[in-house]
């Protein structure tokens, strides 16, 4: 299919879980593409699975999506609602010819299985319940309820042009007759999946290259219903830092939880879409270029590697970048999750002070307790190396050069020059007590830009304290 048709992509997770990297990046291609090419994104949600799909599973992926910036065109839809559409399709299959009930148990189609093993073939269904021309059927056993299999083509290929990977194919005498219906009616994943897909006018479908081996099964039945073909491509897979599989021993896998750890959306959005997809050398992108700029012929064939380091240095450039204003809203609630109070400073003036310095939202938070938190005096070991008898002289000097006139950063920084040429000291020997006096902390940003923001009364206060 053309991307000169109306371009609709989808997103299916299962809500069995939270929302992982994994997920979040095939949604952000899907996402991409659907704007890239004005099209539409629909959000499906595959939760068929009752007994590990929960309404807060539902409720995480919707919030990551939200979180990331990736709200549906269309849905969510659920597969639960749509029961009655599944079992009329396979009704219609049924009286077409192109499925039928299949009475073998599981135990007898396992045995199928392992004399196919024994032979040195694959494993597979046998055909007993697949009708052919002048092929008598065993009798119907009693009291046994059918498996509804599809009657998928025995002979030639099936293939498609994958957006990834390129060429793929299929024998199907490699591919047996799938049950699209349980013995209770129910119907089967893959089945679902292509009467969405067919329902939904979904044109390209991008996903995991977890689902290839699944890609000519629904080729088969999309084909068989007379529906039109969407184009695949299939992401490889995101690997840890060791090489493998990306698993919770490789840290958070859940999106969410880096919210939680202080990353921004948009530094998350830009390394997830560089994670298998580039556009030249370009490292960091907003979120428009990316809509502007992405095509299927820039993602990777082979798997991704994850990179801690590298998200925080995307993260570090988006913090940098942010409005001090923007940045302290945002810090705020962090602060007070840490018995902080918001109010007690210039918040935006403190963001200016820290974000060149800082990888995470969390980090600012800790940073600026400096200003917002409780005062904590120096270690005893570390006001002893750095306030003695030279030193407290020097900062009662400052202090009382400082009681008068401005306090501007400005102001402050020649008052500290004063003393040190009075002295004959450098820089050092003066900022490091008095961050320490004044701190606690014997590293700070500058010292000036730190007492101006402290406030007269507070740093006169501490200066007076050391004095004893």
């Amino acid at each position: 299919m053309s991307t000169a048709s109306a371009v609709r992509t989808r997103f299916a997770p299962s809500p069995t879980g939270f929302l992982h990297l994994g997920g979040a990046r095939t949604a952000l291609f899907a996402w991409a593409f659907a704007r890239h090419h004005g099209g539409t994104f629909v959000l499906r949600i595959e939760d068929t699975d009752l007994e590990r799909s929960t309404p807060e599973a539902v409720q995480a992926i919707l919030d990551s999506m939200q979180w990331l910036g990736m709200q549906p065109d269309e849905g969510p839809f659920y597969q639960m609602q749509r029961m009655d559409r599944y079992r009329e399709v396979v009704a219609q299959m049924l009286e077409a010819g192109t499925a039928y009930y299949c009475y073998s148990t599981p135990e007898e189609v396992e045995a199928m299985r392992e004399a196919a093993r024994a032979r040195g073939e694959k494993p597979r269904y046998d055909g007993t319940w697949r009708p052919e021309p002048g092929k008598t059927l065993p009798p119907v056993p009693e009291g046994r309820k059918p498996v509804v299999r599809f009657k998928s083509p025995q002979e030639g290929a099936t293939g498609w042009d994958d957006m990834v990977k390129g060429p793929i194919s299929f024998d199907n005498s490699e591919l047996d007759d799938l049950v699209i219906a349980r013995p209770d009616g129910t119907p089967t994943y893959n089945f679902c999946v292509v009467v969405d897909d067919w329902d939904m006018r979904i044109t390209h479908v991008l996903r995991g290259d977890d689902h290839v081996n699944n890609t000519p099964r629904q080729i088969n039945i999309l084909r068989a219903l007379g529906a039109e073909l969407p184009r695949y491509g299939h992401v490889p897979m995101i690997l840890g830092p060791d090489g493998e599989k990306l698993s919770k021993r490789h840290g958070a896998v859940n999106v969410m939880e880096y919210d939680k750890q202080g990353y921004l959306p948009e530094a998350m959005v830009n390394y997830l879409a560089r994670l298998g997809w580039s556009h030249g050398d370009d490292e960091l992108f907003t979120r428009e270029q990316l809509v502007q700029w992405f095509d299927t012929r820039h993602l990777s064939r082979s798997a991704s590697q994850w990179d801690p380091k590298k998200l925080n240095w995307v993260n570090a450039h988006y913090i940098k970048q942010a409005d001090d204003a923007w940045l302290a809203e945002r810090v705020a609630p962090r602060i007070a999750q840490r018995g902080g109070n918001p109010q007690a400073a210039d918040l935006p003036a403190v963001m200016g002070l820290f974000k060149d310095r800082a990888e995470t939202l969390e980090q600012l938070a800790e940073n600026a307790m400096l200003f917002c938190g409780p005062h904590r005096a120096a270690a005893p070991e570390l006001a002893a190396q750095h306030l003695t008898e030279p030193a407290r002289a020097a900062l009662a000097d400052f202090a009382q050069r400082a009681a008068r006139g401005e306090w501007t950063r400005e102001a402050l920084s020649a008052h500290i020059k004063a003393v040190l040429a009075e002295r004959g000291m450098k820089m050092p020997q003066l900022a490091i007590p008095l961050r320490v006096a004044v701190t606690g902390q014997a590293q700070t940003p500058a010292i000036d830009a730190v007492l101006a923001l402290l406030g007269r009364d507070t740093v006169l206060e501490r200066l007076a304290l050391v004095q004893g």
